[in-house]
C-alpha cells in the first residue's frame, strides 16, 4: 500500500520490477489524472498512493506526523495555537500551491518572530496536501508546490478511516507478517489488540523463531524450494523497509551497507535476497556490485535483467514493448 518516492524516479523503477509491460507514462498520467497522489506518509516520508488510498491513510498516520512535529519543530512552536495555525496555513494554500518557502514567509506574517521553517513544516503535518505534478515524476528535480488535499483530489479525507482496512491491505502486500511488522511499516503503535480482534479474518502461522505471523486468508506462503527471479529494487524501496523483522530480505550485514543515516540504497534480490546494490553513472553504465560472488548462473540472470532494466532507465520516451525486450541502444552493465 504506497510507495516510497523520496526520489521521484523510484517509484517508476518499483513499478517496472513487479508488473508487466510497464511504462513511464502509465504513472505520470495517473498523477496528473489525480488518482495517485505524492504525500508524506508512512515513516513521515514521501510516498505516491492512490487517492483513495491517501484519504484513509493521512488521517490514520496523524499520530506519526504528530510526533514527527514534535520531534523536529516542538520547541519552535510552543505556545502556538496549533489548531490556529492550521486554520491559517490552511487559508493560505487554499486555491493554488505554495511551496514551503513560500508558505514558511507567509506564516510569519500571520506569527511574526517564529522561525518560518518551523512554521511551514508545523502546517505540513497539520493540514492534509499533496504535492501535485510536475513534482514527483519522472525526471523531475524542480521545486515541490503543496496544495490542499481536498481541493486537489475533490473530496476530504475520511473522519472515520478504517485502520483494518489498511492493516489488510498491508498484508496483502508483505504477509505473513507480525504486529511489531504492521507497526514498523505504518509507525503506529499499539496494534496488539486491533489484530487480536482480527483473527476471525485472518490466517496465522509461527515463524522458526515462534513469533505468531498473519495473514490475509486467501493468501498462502511461497513454497520455500521454489526459486525466485532476481529482481532489482529501487531506493527506498518499502520492501527492505516495511518489516521490523527486516532479515527475511535483506541480512544484518548487508542490511548495514544499504541503509546508511537516512539513505537507503538501491538493491538487487537473488532467490529473493538482498544481494547487493546498484547505481547509474552519469555516462550511463549501471553498475551491479554484488556483496557476495555470484554463480555463473545468476551472474547471468542478473546481467539479462540489468539490461532489461538500463533499457527501462534510458528509454522514457520509448512505447512499453521497446522498453521491456532487453535491448539496449546505449549504455553498458557492469558487474563487480
Amino acid at each position: 500500500m504506497g510507495l516510497q518516492a523520496q526520489e521521484s524516479n523510484s517509484p517508476y523503477v518499483s513499478l517496472w520490477t513487479r508488473l508487466r509491460d510497464f511504462c513511464h507514462g502509465d504513472l505520470t498520467a495517473l498523477l496528473h489524472d489525480r488518482r495517485v497522489v505524492r504525500a508524506k506518509l508512512h515513516r513521515n516520508t514521501q510516498h505516491l498512493v492512490s487517492a483513495e488510498d491517501f484519504r484513509q491513510l493521512r488521517p490514520l498516520l496523524e499520530p506519526v506526523l504528530r510526533r514527527a512535529r514534535q520531534g523536529a519543530f516542538g520547541r519552535a512552536i510552543s505556545g502556538l495555537d496549533t489548531a490556529e495555525l492550521a486554520d491559517v496555513g490552511r487559508a493560505l494554500m487554499s486555491g493554488h500551491g505554495l511551496t514551503r518557502p513560500q508558505l514558511g514567509r507567509r506564516l510569519t506574517e500571520r506569527f511574526p518572530g517564529r522561525d518560518r521553517q518551523a512554521l511551514a513544516y508545523a502546517v505540513q503535518s497539520l493540514v492534509a496536501h499533496v504535492h501535485p505534478p510536475p513534482s514527483g515524476t519522472w525526471g523531475d528535480r524542480g521545486a515541490t508546490p503543496l496544495v490542499l488535499a481536498e481541493e486537489w483530489i475533490g473530496r476530504p479525507v475520511e473522519e472515520r478511516p478504517r485502520l483494518e482496512a489498511a492493516i489488510l491491505r498491508y498484508l496483502a502486500a508483505y504477509g505473513p507478517a507480525g504486529v511489531m511488522d504492521v507497526q514498523a511499516w505504518s509507525g503506529l503503535t499499539r496494534l496488539r489488540s486491533v489484530l487480536d480482534g482480527m483473527r476471525p479474518r485472518l490466517r496465522t502461522y509461527e515463524d522458526p523463531a515462534g513469533r505468531e505471523l498473519f495473514d490475509v486468508p486467501d493468501a498462502s506462503p511461497a513454497d520455500p524450494d521454489e526459486p525466485a527471479p532476481v529482481r532489482f529494487l529501487a531506493a527506498f524501496d518499502n520492501l527492505v523497509l516495511s518489516h521490523a523483522d527486516r532479515t527475511r530480505v535483506i541480512g544484518d550485514e548487508d542490511r548495514q551497507r544499504v541503509i546508511t543515516g537516512s539513505e537507503v540504497r538501491p538493491t538487487f534480490l537473488v532467490d529473493g535476497f538482498v544481494r547487493g546494490i546498484w547505481s547509474l553513472s552519469a555516462g550511463d553504465t549501471l553498475r551491479v556490485l554484488p556483496y557476495r560472488p555470484l554463480t555463473p548462473p545468476e551472474e547471468d540472470e542478473t546481467r539479462q535483467e540489468a539490461e532489461r532494466l538500463l533499457g527501462f532507465l534510458l528509454g522514457p520516451a520509448s512505447d512499453g514493448a521497446a522498453i521491456g525486450n532487453g535491448t539496449v541502444s546505449k549504455g553498458k552493465v557492469v558487474i563487480g
